[in-house]
Formats: C-alpha cells, sequence, structure tokens
C-alpha cells in the first residue's frame, strides 16, 4: 500500500504562484512515476503533470510553461510549482503515483484562483 498527503492548495489571485507537495509513504520503491491531476467541477478528472523516477516530465498543453513538476527520490515528495495561475487553473488537485502496476490517489487539495 501507497499512501499519498498533498498539501500547499489554497485561494490566490489571477497571476499569483502556489506550490504543491504530495509526500509518500509506503510500499513505493524502485521504478515509479508520480503525477498530479485535476478535476474541476462539472469537468473530468485531467493529467496536469507527471515525472518519472528519471526524471522525464510531460505536462498537460495548458499549463506549459507555467507549472513545473519536480520530485526529491530521498524524500519520497513530488511537487508541483504554479506560476501565472488563471481562474481555469480552478480544480482540486490530486496527486498520483504509479508503481508496481497499481495507480493511488491522494485526497486532493483544493486550489482556487479568483480575484
Amino acid at each position: 500500500q501507497v499512501q499519498l498527503v498533498e498539501s500547499g492548495g489554497g485561494l490566490v489571485q489571477p497571476g499569483g504562484s502556489l506550490r504543491l507537495s504530495c509526500a509518500a509513504s509506503g510500499s513505493i520503491f524502485g521504478r515509479n512515476t508520480m503525477g498530479w491531476y485535476r478535476q474541476a467541477p462539472g469537468k473530468q478528472r485531467e493529467l496536469v503533470a507527471q515525472i518519472s523516477s528519471d526524471r522525464i516530465t510531460n505536462y498537460a498543453d495548458s499549463v506549459k510553461g507555467r507549472f513545473t513538476i519536480s520530485r526529491d527520490n530521498a524524500k519520497n515528495t513530488v511537487y508541483l510549482q504554479m506560476n501565472s495561475l488563471k481562474p481555469e487553473d480552478t480544480a482540486v488537485y490530486y496527486c498520483k503515483a504509479f508503481t508496481m502496476g497499481y495507480n493511488y490517489w491522494g485526497q486532493g487539495t483544493q486550489v482556487t484562483v479568483s480575484s
């Protein structure tokens, strides 16, 4: 089992920044892919960014150039630095770990971009 705990969400004005963190614990080892997804009201959950054990990254087109995903393997933690936030970035952000053939999800953290 893998447990994921997100933190760092909140209310921010358009153009502002936030950094999300996701701490993983439990049976996470070896090669794995960590990712951030988001789900806005009335919409499907979508991939925001993901990063492999080798730090290969992938981003949704809507966040390229504004968001940066990174990881600290020693701490089993993945980060999402979000800059130039827009109202359309408002959503619940979820951390996901893919390891040993299984997906694990965090509980989500709310990000609201509003003036």
